[in-house]
């Protein structure tokens, strides 16, 4: 019997298993795909993650972006300066993927790729977990297979729904150089949702999705902006995807199992990104867990089921306390776009702390009341 099985080895996964083995745990980590594997994702990673790793992430930074730029439906361009005193990093997942994995395996977990799980069982103190090639017990199961993923509902947690996103991937071509270093976000072009563009060391990688509402036509806009760089959308290569937006304080963990991840539902409810609270998620489920194991073997059962607790309260504080203001700034933005545009990207002071919150160097709850009265003062004569 592991001491714990972790479904999905994206970011939240790995994570996960890279912190336990870390601590002597005995680790089993699943995979549906081989490794690597490609994922449609925007690759922007913040250098605060280096707060819950010990490991560096240069070999797998393609590049690092210290600059934005920003139009409203293609029109009124702006340009700031990411001053944080290190860049965002741009990351593929591909790359990003299968070194968090090669790390948790240094570390003696246990990995297996090509294995879908297809069914959970509790027997009284450990879990067993039924796949295409076996079944596996542990006294601990972590759920990290993403939105669209079987592990919420098989380990008694409820589903979230997942939206849907475009991601289309344009080689870099000498002509496409200069924009290596500089990030993009169009607001408006896309109702209820924004598009953007995230450089890596060898392509430009474009991205739609809509954050509020139902869902949009999001290949049409994408394509639009894709032209707006002077590229042919057709010579790229469009991947859908899904994912899950933070939407609520919910318990996290259930019996002897959590969710970590897109499987949680972690991503920021205004600029979606993911990576971040995956690897958050990772490093306080594995503290939980390791805590909770503790109290197993002193037979304090009690005591088990408090520590798992401590994941759920510890990435509230971390995480979702700072959501709760993400998303009502998004649920306002998004409602009046091009005003939001004017007051939160003309501004200097305002695009100025969004590089910040992407890079971890400011909170959501830092800069909320005045966004949020500015906001609402627009919205009040029409309510």
């Amino acid at each position: 019997m592991f001491n714990c099985i972790v479904v999905g080895a994206g970011p939240a996964g790995s994570g996960t298993a890279y912190h336990l083995a870390r601590q002597g745990r005995s680790v089993l980590l699943l995979e549906r795909d081989d490794l690597p594997r490609y994922r449609p994702c925007a690759g922007g990673l913040s250098p605060q993650v280096t707060q819950w790793y010990d490991f560096s992430f240069e070999p797998v930074i393609s590049q690092r972006v210290d600059r934005v730029g920003f139009t409203y439906q293609l029109g009124d361009p702006v340009a700031a300066i990411i001053d944080t005193p290190e860049p965002l990093w741009m990351v593929k997942r591909e790359e990003l993927d299968a070194y968090l994995v090669q790390q948790a395996q240094a570390q003696g977990a246990e990995v297996r790729t090509g294995v879908a799980v297809t069914g959970a069982k509790f027997q009284q103190d450990h879990w067993e977990i039924q796949t295409t090639t076996g079944n596996h017990t542990a006294r601990y199961v972590v759920g990290a297979d993403g939105a669209q993923g079987v592990s919420a509902k098989l380990l008694g947690f409820r589903p979230r729904r997942p939206r849907v996103s475009f991601t289309l991937e344009i080689p870099l071509a000498d002509s496409t150089a200069d924009w290596t270093r500089q990030s993009h976000f169009d607001f408006g072009l896309l109702k209820n949702g924004y598009v953007w563009m995230f450089p890596k060391a060898d392509r430009l990688t474009f991205n739609a999705a809509t954050m509020v509402g139902g869902t949009k036509d999001l290949r049409s806009p994408l394509a639009d902006y894709v032209r707006h760089f002077g590229l042919n959308p057709d010579h790229g290569q469009g991947h859908p995807g899904a994912f899950t937006l933070w939407d609520g304080h919910r318990n996290l963990q259930g019996r002897h199992a959590v969710l970590v991840g897109d499987a949680a539902g972690l991503a920021d409810p205004f600029s979606l990104e993911g990576i971040r609270p995956a690897l958050l998620s990772g490093w306080r489920a594995a503290g939980a867990i390791d805590r909770a194991l503790i109290c197993d073997s002193q037979g304090d059962g009690k005591g088990a089921t408090q520590a798992l607790g401590t994941y759920t309260s510890q990435l509230r504080e971390d995480w979702g306390n700072d959501m709760v203001w993400a998303s009502r700034i998004a649920g306002l933005f998004y409602r009046v776009t091009q005003f939001g545009y004017q007051i939160g990207v003309k501004r200097p002071s305002a695009r100025a702390r969004m590089g910040k919150i992407l890079c971890g160097e400011l909170r959501y709850s830092d800069v909320a009341t005045r966004a949020i009265k500015l906001l609402t003062g627009k919205l009040a004569p029409w309510q």
